[in-house]
Parts: structure tokens; C-alpha cells; sequence
């Protein structure tokens, strides 16, 4: 038991569970009971003899039935362990997905007999036309699907066509790229998870007038914008990247996943401007709360301009913003600074770095020749390191870069029939 994979021990529980196996942990009498004599019975006289035949008493009568308890507690736990790791390494592999960017986009989750839903949206995600074509009902309704698609693409200029990879997905794709759509890539989307966002709580509040159809073929096109952005506004467990998620200890399920959402998000940075409650919720020092907070802030008096004005929020006190600043960005702020990962407690660094160069930050930030010449022994001291100062050098290489990989757009390729 205790070698077996840990999907195989989750499988052979859930089966004894639903009735169908009948699960025992068996150690062969043979082998267990001389071990356990050599071990305490190590003389030859009446008194051993004694000794031994109440080892063999009391391993038929007891310990043989308190071991199996506790293995099986010892396989379960290890065996949830692993199937949580498993899952958090599949959730980190599917946040961290390459982003596709700002791009004009025309998303489609299809479906044969209630259609293809289609939505058009704008470099920012936001919504701008939706509709419901019929491509695979019969020729009238291919045709007709044909032209709208060709009309909206060409009307709203899309560059990218997002299709969900669920029901219809394959047959839905080839129609659409047998459109040629000029310029336009065509790129199948996961949408695991689509239809839970689609009812949830963030996406009425954020479409209120729309169904949920709408709201789902919405959510396949942003995540492939950003999947990071879009995939936070869903419980991690619906996004179905592990197995026997039911099973597993929840408490410990539930820790390690947000755990793994809250490294996924501060790895990557937050756009303060732009960011929805889910998003910001996520990073450190923040919480559901405080993200509220900044976007109603945010709404009421427009976009912030400086990290420092993030101190304005109800609430966000001087620890929140030690704890978040360093993963908030604002781009195109008064500070160039504050669109990169550099912390606002060690500006004053930067500044100085300038200052002994004679030059200003923003050139600092785009001079490579510049900043060859900082000698980092020059600013280290008992608080800042040279490993810290390492890190500012780098990052004001390249302020507010994306660890995420650049996007691939792939196909399938043809199927050959065989003769």
C-alpha cells in the first residue's frame, strides 16, 4: 500500500466508497510475527517461549487490526499530498499560460443544435457586440453563419478569432478558418471552466443584462487576452487541472491552490488601472476587501497616478502598502517607477543612482550605458544588499517585464484517412 501511486490509493478509496471494491491492508503472519519475537523474545529459556506466543497472541488479536487504521490514515494523507502538488503545479502551468495581449478579438463557444455564441470584443475586453450564428444545422444556416462572421470580423476589424475547445469546438474551428479571414489568427481557447464564471456572482455584477451565454463566450475570449487576468475570477478547483479534486483533504486543497494563485499574480504584476476586485483580491496585502476599496476609488475619482496615491484608499493603511506596492504597477504614471517592480522604499536608490550620474531616472531606465556604469558597492548598505541592488539594476532593464512566455498561435494539422 504504501508503494502504490498516489492516484491509484485515491482510486481504490473512492471505490469502497461507492460501494464497489472492499479495501483491506493484509501483512503476511509469516514474515511479521518472527520479526517481532527476533526483536523482543531474544532468549531461549520457558520465559521467551512465553514472551513469544504472547507476540503471536497479541499481533492476531490487536495489533494487526490497530496497524491497518493507521496506514490507511499514513496512504491517505501521503497520497493527498501528492494529488495537491500535482494540482497546483497543473493550476500554476495554466495561469502562467502566454497572454495574447490587447487585440481587437471575435470570440465564439460553440455548440450544434443551440448554435455558436458569438461576442465581439475591443483591445481591453470589453464587450461591444454579441450574436448567435447556426454553422452546423444544415447549408441555409452555414452560409448565413458565413456572412455575419465575415460582416463583424471586417466591421470591428478583429484580429483574433478565440473558439472554445469544448462541444463543436473542432467543427467550428475548421468553418471558420475555411473563411480566410484576412489577417485574422485563429487560435482554440481551453474553456474549462467558462460555464461556473458564466453564473457566478462577478459576472452578473459585471453583465448584468446579459445572459449567460453571452457572459461565457466572453470569458473564453479574455482568457486568451490574458488567462491570468480572467482565470482568478474562477474557483481554482473549476478549472478542472487536477484529479479526484473531491477526495483530497479540502482544507489543504483550498491553501495550497489560492496559495498558488496569490505566487501566479504577484509574479506577474497587477495593473493598477486596469484590474478587476478578483485580480487585485490576490495580492499580498490586499484581500477581497481592499480590492474593493481601490476599484470604487478608482471609479469615483479616476485613474490612479502614482503608487502613493494608492494611500488615499479607505482602509489601505501604511502595512497594506508596504505589503502591495512592490506588485502594483502603473503604467504611463509621474513616476516611471511605478510601472516597474522596484518598490517604492527604494525610489530613493534610483534617485540617487540618477543623481551621481547627472542624469534622470526615465533615462536610467532606458540607457543600457548608463546603468553599466553604477558600481552597486557604491549604494550598499546594512538594509540594502547587493543581491537587492542586483535586482533594481535588472528590473530597471527591463521595468515591469512579463515572466510569462511570449504568445505561440498553433492548429491542428490534417488527419490523413487511411486507404
Amino acid at each position: 500500500a504504501t508503494k502504490s501511486p498516489s492516484h491509484r490509493v485515491l482510486a481504490m478509496r473512492r471505490g469502497e466508497s461507492e460501494g464497489f471494491l472492499y479495501m483491506r491492508v493484509e501483512v503476511s503472519e509469516d514474515d511479521t510475527i518472527p520479526m517481532l519475537q527476533s526483536l523482543f523474545a531474544k532468549g531461549t529459556g520457558p520465559c521467551a517461549a512465553q514472551v513469544r506466543l504472547a507476540i503471536e497472541d497479541a499481533y492476531r488479536r490487536l495489533m494487526s487490526f490497530s496497524m491497518e487504521p493507521e496506514v490507511r490514515r499514513d496512504t491517505k494523507k501521503a497520497a493527498d499530498r501528492e494529488a495537491i502538488a500535482v494540482f497546483a503545479r497543473n493550476l500554476r502551468e495554466i495561469l502562467m499560460s502566454s497572454p495574447l495581449g490587447q487585440k481587437r478579438l471575435l470570440a465564439l463557444d460553440p455548440g450544434f443544435r443551440t448554435g455558436c455564441k458569438l461576442v465581439i470584443l475591443d483591445e481591453q475586453g470589453k464587450l461591444l457586440h454579441h450574436d448567435v450564428i447556426m454553422p452546423h444545422t444544415g447549408a441555409g444556416g452555414l452560409l448565413e453563419a458565413a456572412v455575419k462572421v465575415k460582416n463583424l470580423a471586417a466591421k470591428y476589424k478583429s484580429e483574433v478569432v478565440a473558439i472554445g475547445n469544448g462541444t463543436a469546438g473542432r467543427e467550428t474551428e475548421e468553418f471558420v478558418r475555411a473563411l480566410k479571414l484576412p489577417g485574422v489568427t485563429v487560435v482554440m481557447v481551453n474553456e474549462s471552466g467558462a460555464s461556473v464564471y458564466s453564473a457566478s456572482d462577478a459576472a452578473r455584477e459585471e453583465f448584468p443584462n446579459e445572459d449567460i451565454t453571452v457572459r461565457g463566450a466572453v470569458s473564453i475570449g479574455r482568457r486568451l487576452m490574458d488567462p491570468l487576468a480572467e482565470l482568478v475570477k474562477i474557483d481554482p478547483k473549476s478549472i478542472g487541472v487536477g484529479q479526484y479534486q473531491h477526495d483530497v483533504d479540502q482544507f489543504g486543497l483550498k491553501r495550497s491552490l489560492d496559495d498558488t494563485v496569490v505566487s501566479c499574480v504577484n509574479s506577474v504584476g497587477v495593473e493598477v488601472n486596469s484590474a478587476s476586485k478578483e485580480l487585485l483580491s490576490y495580492v499580498s496585502g490586499l484581500g477581497p476587501v481592499l480590492a474593493k476599496n481601490i476599484v470604487d476609488y478608482r471609479n469615483e475619482n479616476g485613474a490612479f497616478s502614482s503608487r502613493a496615491a494608492l494611500k488615499k484608499v479607505p482602509r489601505l493603511g501604511p502595512k497594506a502598502f508596504e505589503q502591495s506596492a512592490g506588485f502594483l504597477r502603473i503604467r504611463d504614471g509621474r513616476n516611471p517607477l511605478d510601472a516597474s517592480a522596484v518598490h517604492p522604499e527604494r525610489y530613493e536608490i534610483v534617485e540617487k543612482m540618477a543623481e551621481d550620474l547627472g542624469t534622470t531616472v526615465k533615462d536610467l531606465i532606458t540607457n543600457a550605458s548608463l546603468r553599466a556604469k553604477i558600481n552597486i558597492k557604491q549604494y550598499s548598505t546594512a538594509e540594502v544588499g547587493d543581491l537587492t541592488l542586483r535586482d533594481i539594476l535588472a528590473e530597471l532593464a527591463k521595468p515591469g517585464r512579463d515572466p510569462r512566455q511570449g504568445f505561440e498561435a498553433f492548429a491542428f494539422g490534417a488527419v490523413s484517412k487511411l486507404e
